[in-house]
């Protein structure tokens, strides 16, 4: 159920990337999930690919919002990645209406990404997005276009948000439905970092949960919901250790609920959208 949440990889050196890489294989994660966005991330997993493309389900991520730049991003993607194919394309940070018109619009990215598909670059056409808008718009991208994936932020404390969890557990019904893979990124944040910008000891841009009896709960209250099919890691090396003991050691969903509620200042991590 944990996916390499491969941004952890967009600010490391290669020997980093490689111990860490090296760990998630050991691990038995075989579920790669990174972005043109994510700095050098696609460069630091290319050279791996000679030897585990035929292990591995391979996702990168699109930003571009129109058909050209998104077809040209994909095969730059191509390259860095050093492979011939991705398993799937994310449309990527998707978070409103607005954007959602754009991008699956006449000329939209979304037309880029088909286009990669029918060329046999891509097996499969996801989408993505943050903030407490996302599970209401990827639910309706998915009436629009037969996405085949949706990555929407979980974690207990977005329950509290207003709607968002009525929004969730509606998207999370209709990928069900539709057999539409739903992971659920955010799992492990806490909160936003007080100093207001994305500066503190991890390279996540919130401030995420870092002791194991936390991680293991917000794990395993987001495991609790049987619609889920993976949760990518946190976008820190040294955090994905805790992830892949959180998935081995998982609790109940009200125990998880009775830790969680330990942890002071446990809010949406989409309150100062800094991303």
């Amino acid at each position: 159920m944990i996916i390499y949440g491969a941004a952890m990889l967009g600010g490391v050196d290669q020997d980093t990337a490689d111990e860490s890489i090296q760990y998630a294989l050991d691990s038995g994660i075989n579920h790669f999930d990174v972005a043109a966005s994510y700095g050098e991330a696609e460069l630091r997993l290319g050279p791996w690919m000679p030897r585990i493309r035929d292990r591995i389900f391979l996702a990168t991520k699109t930003g571009e919002k129109d058909a050209d730049a998104a077809y040209r991003q994909i095969n730059a993607s191509l390259e860095r990645l050093q492979t011939d194919h991705l398993d799937l394309i994310q449309l990527h940070a998707v978070c409103d209406h607005e954007d959602l018109d754009r991008r699956t619009g006449a000329g939209g990215a979304l037309a880029g990404a088909v286009r990669a598909l029918d060329a046999g670059l891509v097996g499969a056409i996801g989408i993505t997005g943050h903030g407490h808008e996302a599970p209401a718009v990827h639910l309706e991208a998915i009436r629009r276009y037969d996405f085949a994936t949706v990555i929407t932020p979980l974690n207990h404390a977005l329950t509290r948000q207003p709607g968002y969890y009525d929004d969730f557990r509606a998207l999370a019904a209709e990928t069900a439905r539709r057999g539409v893979g739903l992971m659920t990124i955010k799992s492990g944040a806490r909160r936003n970092w007080p100093s207001g910008g994305t500066d503190g000891p991890y390279t996540t841009w919130y401030e995420p949960l870092d002791e194991q009896r936390y991680i293991t709960a917000s794990v395993s209250w987001v495991l609790s919901h049987p619609e889920i099919t993976g949760i990518p890691t946190a976008s820190d090396v040294r955090l994905l250790p805790l992830y892949v003991e959180a998935e081995r050691s998982t609790v109940g969903a009200e125990e998880a609920v009775a830790t969680l509620a330990e942890v002071d200042d446990y809010t949406s991590p989409f309150l100062r959208q800094v991303i």
